[in-house]
């Protein structure tokens, strides 16, 4: 979260929190007692905090692209590091493009998209229901259509062949460095938010091997990947038949693959 109130925290507040181990209590000091609507919610927001629930799940929303975008309890949190793969969308999008949001979570993806570029005809899609109903209120506003789905099972067969950007916000997360995670994220985000597989490229290859179905000629598929995956990444896409690219974003320690059809 970057959009910080200006009201001086409660240094009982900033104490509680700093000694639960957030580094930027006082940051998040003023977001609670924003959200809070009067002083005994403010006590309950702080209990959940100190006790290790996401600040965006209590406070209901996370500052993503410059947005406020809506995070419900037990929906993924959008990551800073994910603008850059917003950044790169935006950069091969064209005014009126189809879109495609997969793993859409909290749709944030889609709507930073959507609002950075005119017209674009939006879709969504998401596994876990929470996720597609918090995904349903983010895009109303931009005309988004979200499915409840595998993947692509929901998705209108019209768009095969016709989508110009798609995102996948794939998990990947090795399975068994789930465990290393913060507890915020492995106790209160959704499994299948976060668990890639064995060395975790799964879900990268499901979407990378339908992928060149659904795109329009030109059109190109973003995921990220962490560094060390990214050659990994950048064969699956080579195999699918799709013409790969690997990028990075070293201050915020972002890595996207971009798989085009040429």
């Amino acid at each position: 979260m970057t959009a910080h109130p200006s009201a001086d925290p409660d240094a009982a507040v900033v104490a509680r929190l700093r000694a639960a181990g957030c580094v930027f209590a006082e940051d998040e000091a003023r977001l609670l007692q924003a959200a809070a609507d009067d002083p005994a919610e403010l006590v309950t927001m702080v209990d959940r905090r100190v006790a290790g629930l996401p600040l965006e799940h209590i406070v209901g929303w996370a500052d993503f692209y410059g947005l406020r975008i809506v995070v419900d309890a037990g929906v993924f949190v959008p990551r800073r590091r994910t603008e850059f793969l917003v950044d790169r969308a935006v950069a091969l999008a064209s005014p009126g493009a189809v879109v495609v949001d997969l793993c859409c979570g909290s749709g944030a993806l889609g709507a930073a998209l959507a609002g950075t570029v005119d017209g674009v005809e939006l879709h969504a899609s998401d596994i876990e229901p929470a996720a597609v109903g918090c995904a349903r209120r983010n895009l109303a506003a931009v005309g988004g259509r979200v499915y409840a789905g595998d993947l692509y099972e929901s998705l209108p067969a019209t768009l095969r062949g016709r989508v110009d950007v798609l995102l996948a916000n794939v998990p990947y997360v090795p399975t068994e460095a789930i465990a290393l995670m913060p507890p915020e994220a492995r106790e209160h985000e959704p499994h299948v938010a976060l668990d890639g597989g064995d060395d975790g490229l799964d879900v990268a290859r499901r979407v990378t091997a339908e992928a060149r179905d659904w795109l329009a000629p030109g059109g190109s598929l973003l995921f990220e990947t962490s560094e060390s995956q990214a050659p990994h990444a950048v064969e699956i896409v080579a195999a699918s038949g799709l013409v790969p690219q690997s990028l990075e974003d070293e201050e915020l320690g972002a890595t996207v693959i971009i798989g085009t059809r040429r």
